[in-house]
């Protein structure tokens, strides 16, 4: 956005900023998780949302609650929400709400690919996709029997065609090469929406950037994968860039990746908090972690496309909370049910 912007951001998009503002507001807090994990079935789970924000979102379903249910449903919820952000929103905002939803489209299109190259039926398949990826090409994988016919039936024709351009061919769709694509795809996305709306709405975007470089790099000991076929993934739009990705590209093992976090304050914190032993705290969930405190802080600003991202990413995560307590509860698994990551 061009320079003093902020004197007319109102205009367009005052409204919409307020809006999210308020829905941020009705997050759950501390004590809403505390109540939650004292439920003893699901019906008591779903009694107590009641009470939130979401209020009667499951008011629907007469039958015995299941996690898939509460998962679809809180999905949904928040697709709700984003659809009227977008539908109401102006330029260039509304290419920007288009880029969030570009990374599940990634992950929705990779989903589809390995499954068609497993030979699962798509009906099983299409279900599985994230909903704030879906597209309306989606529907035409029913047609698709290999990954040739899904490359021209979906690929060419969805948002992301770009990308898969610069990136992939349709000789590239067998399984080896999957985690490659995905990579790929994710650093064109990610460093499009830094090179487009610049550094100040970008900085959640710089932050997963960096994210990806790590996990690249820690998932790719032991693989076939050479160190400058890893340098190749990494995202060129975060704090790492370009001296960070190097040493990263020349690590061996955990340690010198964690050698390389430490040159970096925000990323040594993370490392740092990662328990050695099964059942503490692993790097994802540091990252997460991470994440959400960056996402919180997005709101202390004003005047930039950046909480819409954090809107998002937090809503999300307290999907993932909802869910992980739900689990505990279905399981009787009690023990680990704290183990979620609180938002405020």
């Amino acid at each position: 956005m061009p320079g003093y912007s902020e004197f007319y951001f109102n205009v367009d998009h005052g409204y919409l900023e307020g809006l999210v503002r308020g829905f941020k507001a009705g997050i759950l807090t501390s004590a809403d998780y505390v109540n939650l994990a004292q439920c003893e079935t699901l019906e008591d789970l779903k009694l107590h949302l009641q009470t939130t924000d979401y209020g009667n979102f499951l008011a629907n379903e007469t039958g015995p609650l299941t996690i898939s249910t509460i998962d679809d449903k809180l999905k949904a919820k928040l697709l709700t929400e984003f659809h009227y952000f977008r539908n109401h929103a102006f330029e260039p905002l509304a290419t920007f709400l288009n880029f969030i939803t570009y990374s599940y489209m990634i992950d929705n299109v990779i989903l589809l690919i390995t499954g068609t190259l497993h030979q699962r039926p798509i009906a099983e398949l299409v279900p599985k996709c994230h909903p704030l990826g879906s597209f309306e090409q989606m529907e035409a994988v029913s047609i698709a029997s290999n990954p040739t016919e899904l490359f021209n039936a979906i690929l060419v024709d969805t948002p992301l065609a770009a990308f898969f351009q610069d990136c992939l061919s349709e000789n590239d769709l067998d399984e080896m090469n999957i985690e490659i694509m995905r990579n790929k795809l994710y650093k064109a996305s990610v460093c499009s929406i830094t090179i487009i709306f610049g550094v100040s709405q970008s900085v959640s975007e710089k932050f997963e950037a960096d994210r990806r470089a790590f996990i690249i790099t820690i998932n790719s000991f032991g693989t076939e994968l050479s160190k400058d076929d890893r340098e190749k993934l990494y995202p060129t739009c975060g704090k790492l860039y370009p001296e960070g990705l190097h040493l990263l590209a020349n690590a061996d093992d955990y340690e010198q990746v964690k050698c390389v976090a430490e040159y970096y304050a925000e990323y040594k914190a993370v490392f740092e908090g990662v328990g050695s032993g099964s059942g503490e705290k692993t790097l994802e969930d540091a990252f997460f972690e991470h994440e959400v405190k960056m996402n919180v802080l997005a709101f202390n600003n004003q005047f930039h496309f950046g909480v819409f991202y954090a809107y998002v990413k937090l809503k999300e995560q307290e999907c993932r909370n909802i869910v992980w307590i739900a689990e505990c509860i279905s399981q009787r698994h009690r023990t680990k049910i704290n183990n979620y990551i609180p938002i405020f």
